[in-house]
């Protein structure tokens, strides 16, 4: 599944679609300090349990590195990720 990205001012977002639509999605908006603060991430129930709110979250991790952005996971679902991913620390806002 190919995980897309578009951003606007301060609000951005990845997403995986089919052709039914959005199946997934991550939220999160950049402040002046350059942290990305991930607000939501959704899975469509039929897709859960496959992975991909996780492929988002290392998509934006991914990302973050890329351009030298720090993460604030505020999302409940992201905060675990990161929580058990310790290989995000780099990316985790302090």
């Amino acid at each position: 599944m190919e995980i897309k990205h578009k951003e606007s001012n301060s609000r951005g977002m990845f997403y995986i679609e089919n052709e039914k639509g959005l199946i997934a999605e991550l939220t999160y908006r950049k402040n002046e300090n350059n942290i990305l603060t991930i607000d939501h991430t959704e899975v469509k129930r039929e897709m859960e349990n496959q992975g991909i709110g996780s492929s988002l979250i290392k998509e934006s991790v991914e990302f973050a590195r890329q351009h030298n952005l720090k993460i604030d996971p505020l999302c409940p679902f992201a905060e675990v990720q990161f929580d058990m991913n310790k290989s995000y620390e780099d990316v985790r806002a302090s």
